[in-house]
């Protein structure tokens, strides 16, 4: 059963276990196939196969403190759906992450005279931010980077509060020079130099500023580009090599040759040429494995 707008709780951690009751209950409770992650988990985990109602995985997650591999894998899964399929995945995640993030709201909350509902909402906005684009599924323990930043938001808040102002100095008897070394400016420029002299692809530009300058999560991208995540990691990577050589060079900082501008468009030219020829040769074998498939 649903609960009503008078029945909605005040307390934005509450709220959650209110949705998600609402999404474990009969007739079609919200649930996990854990079979297609069985290669990643391994054997003699003690973990069910099969499909697991929500409530009873968080359940074993806790009664298993030290299931480290189990938890790494089924962190991975929820955030990747969180990110992919839907709110309801989100709050599936944060409901799994209750016990914890309860925990720190306790914590935070003993000796704060701010109100308890505000703290509860920082460490919602700070788990969730982290769940939508900060954690990044290639590395380990990501529910531990989740549960930190849910605590480091809490935390600054308690900082924040009451804190006293820190006067700036008198910007006009600052003495030095006032016009900044290039670069300078918003680092979205950098880049869309680089755009111009062909050391970042036209189609990579916005990728890139979402993924290093806005640290957006790199599963949505992939999925909206049409490409394996390790592939557009990889290629992300290679950018990052690129702009480093050219901001050591001084070509996104200073003014460049034209000799220097035919070089960078030659190499773009030809990593054009192969992402091309990389994108022909995948498609007969997508449409193998189709056939194969059907």
């Amino acid at each position: 059963m649903s609960a009503s707008a008078e029945d909605w709780p005040d307390s934005p951690l509450d709220a959650v276990d209110t949705a998600f009751a609402d999404l474990t209950c009969d007739p079609d409770p919200l649930s996990l196939d854990l079979d297609p992650l069985a290669g990643q988990l391994g054997d003699d985990t003690g973990l069910p196969g099969g499909v697991i109602a929500l409530p009873a995985l968080r359940q074993w997650l806790l009664e298993h403190p030290r299931a480290y591999t189990v938890r790494d894998v089924v962190w991975r899964e929820l955030i990747r759906r969180a990110r992919l399929d839907g709110p309801a995945w989100v709050i599936a995640a944060v409901a799994l992450a209750m016990p914890a993030l309860r925990r720190y709201a306790g914590r935070l909350h003993t000796g704060w005279a701010g109100d308890a509902h505000d703290l509860d909402a920082e460490i919602l906005t700070g788990f969730l931010t982290a769940l939508r684009d900060r954690v990044d599924l290639a590395k380990p323990a990501p529910y531990a980077a989740l549960c930190m930043a849910a605590w480091r938001a809490g935390h600054e808040l308690r900082q924040r509060d009451g804190a006293e102002a820190v006067p700036v100095d008198d910007l006009e008897h600052v003495t030095g020079p006032r016009t900044p070394k290039r670069p300078y400016g918003h680092p979205d420029l950098l880049v869309r130099r680089a755009v111009e002299l062909g050391i970042v692809d036209e189609c990579d530009e916005q990728p890139y500023i979402d993924l290093r300058l806005g640290h957006r999560a790199i599963e949505p991208i992939a999925a909206r580009l049409g490409v394996e995540i390790d592939t557009l990691r990889r290629r992300v990577e290679r950018i990052d090599i690129r702009v480093a050589d050219a901001l050591a060079a001084g070509f996104l900082t200073e003014v460049t040759s034209p000799r220097v501008r035919e070089d960078l468009a030659a190499a773009a030219e030809r990593r054009q040429h192969i992402r091309a020829a990389r994108s022909r040769t995948a498609r007969p074998a997508a449409a193998q494995v189709r056939l194969a498939a059907a």
